[in-house]
């Protein structure tokens, strides 16, 4: 079993803020989180904060006592739901180990944290370093206690901190790319975990270059087959492989199979509302790449990202024709998703009345044109022209966006690329920062949130 934390920009800001106050001090602070919990991986999401202030602490260097009043509302929704308790605390002379003092004090919370709750699952408590980087341990019932196999932080930049790395044979192969953004970096990729959903026209270049870059593990979500009319766009489709019927995803996972370049795929071919296991699966992702056309379906993954603080990339295309053998307009757009702040529906790519036609679409296809010549919803756009130098051109794009969240190397900051459009008619790209846009005040809630009774609290997913 493997143990990992996983916090989203915005609470990370605040933690690291509240433990370096520029005073030398030890500070602590308290997180309630939600759950994701499955055969082998358990993760704790952070969901709430408290911040304990400092003047209610006795504070040194290297030693805090602190009064446990404040956790009360999270220990009583511990007792009554399925939340976990991580204590946070700094050591700002750098020592990056816990501490006997570290552990008395453990033993003691842990002791009573587990006396407000029958259940066995476990908490957590973690330490941060004057750097950022956060190291912590998992505690049972018995006081027995795991160390956390992985940090994630969703932020502005991707941070991971991975503390039982496995090597890879493949630094030869990987030798170009190793020169360019560093053996850490490679090696971050290598461990990670990446999961694009839609396997088409930016789908599949987007998995072509994950797949050369060395990234450890991906998960391919498409129920399409490959048609004839795909071939001239998605790479590594043949005739034969439309003339069988064969999934998209099953073809691309042949393919990377015989590259022998040592990335472990698994391949879905379903849609995300049909089946709950496959989402459970995303949601161990460590990143979420999103290149589907539905409204519902970019909804649908905008929330799973937000329940279990994966971050998530959004590709979009609209390529216009003018009736007349040529393009009217060619734009293109990747977001940059953080849990907790703006969503697509606040940025405002869909609004609800979007929402309810893909819906209806979605579930009734054949009654679809009815309900929109009847005005009971708006109609949407379905099939869209696509032509394979656009969409590679902005799969690039965001795979490069995604290389400089983990390894910046722009010389602007990662929060000026929250929204990129490129306008291939005009000439242009436009670059939106975080806070240009809308937060969404109701993902806000749920973020962290993890694993519930009603999964995602969702009554349009199927078991």
């Amino acid at each position: 079993m493997q143990f990992q934390l996983n916090i989203s920009g915005h609470h990370y800001n605040a933690i690291k803020e509240h433990l370096f106050p520029g005073d030398g001090l030890e500070a602590v602070a308290v997180a309630l989180c939600g759950r994701y919990s499955s055969n082998d991986l358990h993760k704790l999401l952070v969901h709430d904060l408290v911040l304990i202030p400092h003047d209610e602490c006795q504070r040194s260097v290297d030693l805090i006592s602190w009064p446990t009043e404040r956790l009360l509302p999270f220990l009583q929704k511990v007792s009554s739901s399925n939340f976990a308790i991580l204590k946070i605390h700094s050591h700002p002379g750098g020592y990056n180990q816990f501490s006997s003092v570290d552990d008395k004090s453990d033993a003691a919370l842990f002791s009573s944290v587990y006396g407000w709750t029958d259940s066995d699952a476990p908490h957590a408590s973690a330490v941060m370093l004057p750097d950022g980087e956060i190291f912590g341990r998992i505690f049972n019932p018995d006081l027995s206690f795991s160390k956390l196999s992985k940090v994630v932080v969703a932020g502005d930049v991707i941070k991971i901190w991975n503390f039982e790395k496995q090597t890879s044979s493949s630094a030869e192969v990987n030798k170009r790319s190793i020169q360019a953004f560093g053996e850490g970096t490679f090696n971050l990729l290598n461990n990670m975990k990446v999961a694009v959903i839609g396997c088409s026209g930016t789908g599949s270049p987007v998995i072509e270059q994950l797949t050369r870059l060395g990234v450890g593990k991906l998960v391919l979500v498409d129920p399409d087959k490959i048609e004839l009319k795909n071939l001239n766009r998605i790479l590594n489709s043949k005739r034969k492989h439309a003339e069988e019927d064969e999934h998209k995803v099953h073809v691309l996972k042949n393919a990377i199979s015989d590259f022998d370049l040592g990335t472990e795929v698994t391949s879905y071919p379903v849609n995300l509302y049909e089946d709950v296991t496959v989402l459970r699966d995303l949601a161990s992702s460590d990143i979420l790449v999103g290149c589907v056309d539905s409204v519902d379906g970019r909804d649908l993954v905008n929330l799973l990202s937000t329940y279990y603080i994966v971050p998530y990339f959004d590709l979009g295309i609209k390529l216009e024709a003018d009736g007349n053998g040529g393009i009217s307009k060619i734009v293109g757009t990747v977001h940059y998703l953080q849990p907790g702040l703006s969503s697509l529906k606040s940025r405002g790519m869909y609004d609800l009345e979007d929402l309810k036609a893909a819906g209806l679409l979605r579930k009734y296809p054949e009654q679809f044109a009815h309900f929109v010549k009847n005005s009971y919803i708006k109609n949407i756009s379905v099939n869209r022209p696509a032509v394979i130098s656009v969409n590679m051109m902005i799969a690039s794009y965001a795979v490069n966006e995604m290389l400089n969240r983990l390894h910046p190397y722009k010389s602007d900051d990662p929060g000026n690329f929250a929204r990129t459009t490129i306008d291939i008619t005009e000439g242009c790209f436009i670059h939106t920062h975080e806070d240009q846009l809308n937060t969404d005040s109701y993902l806000a809630t749920k973020v962290g949130l993890g694993d519930r009774k009603l999964f995602l609290d969702s009554m349009d997913i199927q078991a």
